[in-house]
């Protein structure tokens, strides 16, 4: 067997001497040599079930269906995994005998984590699959009530942490240990310069996570150690921040976490509020999060997730359903209306347009017409949770004041991550409450959870020719309109997309980014990208074209919009030629 380098021997003890000293864990011993080590140890799996009062018959009964699932032969490692987690949040249910009702046997006591025997033990061997002379040893496992649930790979100073996580992920194959991963919750590795990195089974090295906590522990790893691991924290993190969602396994980041964490306390006042977290760090899951914590923590909880456009609705009913949780997603403000009035759907998503008609410009008028249109019996059932997602837009004007009417006794949450004008953010604060938790842009480029955004603004000669040419146009153009009319439309297109979108002017704009392209080290040496934002999906379509006349193939048009016949089924206008949609 592989001797460990001094070093990282160092490294192990101080390691092992935390979790018993500062963390309070058992030392089970070296198991280096033992045999018949695994994933299993009923030896401290049993006398944990007796002390909770169960009989001997369901506890084996418990034991054998948790040792089935356990075992990888036949499935994925995910799916094995997933079976073994339903287990442990769940509770295993089994019957004592025969024709008796079904019994749920919790192999984690999750109310009292101290009731909990935590454990770990060093230099872990597991002989290969199929190859029983060869073994793997993690360098340290923690065991509850003798379960392996954590794994931690430890490197010396001088070796980075990635060695650890590849490491981890060889282990996890199936002709390696990977019987022995079924149960694992926390997959990590460290050592005491980089600190602990923590993922999940199959988290890719991209997606390994580092926590970020304030803590007077100056040693990096035992800070995330003590953080990640104290007993408290290491069983919340496994009940209430996992998912599994579509074949990847999923664990919460720290911003993700105490997001979470400082809406509960809210929550618990009854107030609402903003959570800020900049785009791209996980907005979503949060909101799976919280939800599933107020199913579980409130009673008659109900939750509402309202967006402003299309495909964010569709978004959020991916997410959910996703992670299998069953959201209704409504299909009209009347249904809106009927399903709020029952109490058959518990979780739901809906347009914020189906409030109302987002044309009536009367904003007291809108809100009155609306409760006037309502069921002489409505009154939104059990106890409403609305979460806005992107709170800072429509939502805190007309539409949130007909919510607000609509739902009086419901509790808001306004989710955004867009960087606000600070008119736009007082009033989103006016609305919904002060900032529950903020995760903010610099803090994610940081951490490494979204790429820095670099703005560089660009002046590219495009000066219109004929003012007189253009107004001539126009009014060819709007001939039989009346002059209010002609005027509300030169207010709508003031700088007319047909003269944006002219070919002579892309043609410059484009020449400008090519000689960006060529004269830029950044963009020159093939590592760079750029981003061209288009006033339209027609004009972008155009710059695709131009970009492509030119030879320049590295690009693509990105957008949401979801191309349908449905689209332009009243686009016939009786002449030749295409409309620009």
């Amino acid at each position: 067997m592989t001797k460990i380098a001094p070093n990282e021997r160092e490294t192990q003890k101080k390691v092992v001497q935390f979790f018993e000293l500062a963390l309070k864990y058992d030392y089970l011993g070296d198991w280096h040599y033992r045999e018949g080590n695994t994933n299993i140890e009923t030896k401290y799996l049993i006398p944990f079930l007796e002390k909770q009062g169960y009989s001997k018959v369901l506890i084996n009964k418990a034991i054998d269906k948790l040792t089935k699932e356990a075992t990888i032969i036949g499935k994925d490692l995910y799916y094995a995994n997933q079976d073994v987690y339903s287990l442990l949040r769940y509770g295993v249910k089994v019957r004592p005998d025969v024709g008796d009702n079904k019994e749920t046997i919790w192999l984690i006591d999750w109310k009292n984590p101290k009731n909990n025997h935590f454990a770990i033990a060093e230099e872990v061997s597991i002989p290969r699959n199929q190859q029983n002379n060869k073994y793997k040893r993690p360098d340290i496992v923690i065991y509850v009530n003798g379960i392996a649930l954590g794994i931690i790979e430890l490197k010396k100073s001088t070796v980075g942490v990635t060695q650890g996580i590849r490491q981890n992920l060889l282990n996890q194959e199936k002709d390696v240990i990977g019987s022995f991963f079924t149960t694992m919750q926390l997959v990590m590795t460290g050592n005491e310069t980089e600190g602990l990195r923590y993922g999940t089974i199959e988290t890719t090295e991209k997606y390994y996570l580092q926590w970020k906590e304030k803590s007077s522990e100056e040693n990096t790893l035992l800070k995330h150690i003590s953080q990640l691991c104290n007993k408290e924290r290491f069983l919340e993190i496994i009940h209430d921040f996992i998912v599994f969602d579509k074949g990847i396994k999923k664990l919460c980041r720290h911003n993700q976490y105490f997001g979470v964490k400082a809406s509960q306390e809210y929550i618990k006042r009854r107030e609402g509020g903003i959570i800020w977290h900049t785009q791209g760090s996980g907005k979503s899951l949060t909101m799976v999060w919280l939800t599933k914590w107020l199913r579980e923590n409130v009673a008659d909880a109900r939750v509402l997730l309202i967006t402003d456009r299309e495909e964010l609705d569709e978004q959020i009913e991916k997410v959910y359903k996703g992670v299998q949780e069953n959201i209704y997603r409504t299909k009209s403000g009347s249904d809106l209306i009927n399903t709020l009035n029952q109490k058959d759907e518990w979780l739901i998503c809906s347009l914020v347009h189906k409030f109302g008609n987002k044309e009536n410009g009367d904003f007291e008028g809108f809100a009155n017409d609306l409760t006037k249109s309502l069921p002489k019996d409505f009154k939104a059932k059990g106890n409403l949770f609305v979460f806005v997602d992107e709170c800072h837009r429509t939502q805190s004007g007309i539409f949130n004041k007909a919510m607000q009417k609509l739902l009086p006794n419901a509790l808001f949450i306004g989710f955004t991550g867009t960087p606000l004008l600070k008119k736009d953010k007082q009033k989103s604060v006016e609305i919904f409450g002060s900032y529950i938790h903020t995760y903010k842009y610099d803090e994610a480029v940081f951490d490494k959870v979204v790429l820095d955004l670099r703005y560089e603004a660009r002046s590219v000669d495009q000066n219109i020719v004929s003012q007189k040419k253009i107004d001539l146009w126009f009014d060819s153009k709007t001939k039989g309109i009346t002059d209010i009319a002609k005027r509300k439309l030169k207010r709508r297109w003031g700088t007319m997309q047909k003269v944006l979108s002219s070919k002579d002017r892309l043609n410059r704009i484009v020449a400008d980014i090519l000689m960006d392209f060529e004269l830029k080290d950044r963009l020159q040496d093939g590592a760079g990208n750029a981003m061209l934002v288009s006033g339209s999906i027609y004009q972008a379509c155009r710059y695709y074209e131009i970009f492509q006349e030119n030879g320049f193939k590295k690009c693509a048009i990105i957008t949401s919009y979801n191309p349908t016949l449905q689209s332009i089924k009243d686009e016939n206008t009786g002449e030749e030629g295409y409309t620009e949609k």
